[in-house]
């Protein structure tokens, strides 16, 4: 969170767009959203990003830590629903390329009941966490201890990414 706060001009706008995409109004739930964030990152290697979601997705689920940590360790093939699995294939085509969703990625989530929704957000999601992931490691964010990230995944989800002192009302 370093260079959030040295840099707030930037650092507020990164925390409202992570805010939206995370908890804002979404047919995916908060824990969805934070395993295809965690899944994204760990697809990119960024490990600090990776594990933070990953603690947030855990915090928030209510089958707790094995679920999360199934879906994450065999890159999505165990541990998620049919619909989630599409979207993390979805999620890793983008990270990849934009240009590597196709029709019948978009057709595989439809069939697995993925609602149009879903995909948007997915999309959205897997799109700016490669743009996070470049940020965190661009600047050289050095993972935190392995304890750390439990703590940090429960105050993001309980309090969100905007910064403790904008009102979020």
């Amino acid at each position: 969170m370093g260079p959030m706060a040295q840099y707030p001009e930037t650092g507020a706008a990164l925390s409202g767009l992570a805010q939206v995409l995370l908890r804002g109004p979404s047919s995916l739930t908060p824990e969805e959203r934070e395993i295809i964030a965690a899944y994204v990152s760990q697809g990119n290697g960024c490990r600090f990003c990776s594990d933070s979601h990953a603690a947030a997705a855990r915090s928030l689920s209510p089958e707790g830590i094995p679920s999360v940590d199934q879906v994450l360790d065999s890159m999505g093939m165990h541990g998620a629903t049919p619909k989630l699995l599409s979207l993390l294939a979805l999620a890793d085509r983008v990270r990849v390329s934009g240009k590597q969703v196709d029709e019948e990625s978009v057709a595989s989530a439809r069939a697995n009941g993925a609602s149009d929704d879903d995909i948007h957000h997915t999309v959205l999601i897997a799109a700016a966490f490669c743009m996070f992931n470049r940020y965190v490691d661009g600047l050289g964010t050095v993972p935190a201890p392995e304890e750390a990230y439990v703590a940090m995944g429960d105050r993001l989800a309980q309090h969100g990414y905007l910064p403790s002192s904008v009102a979020v009302g």
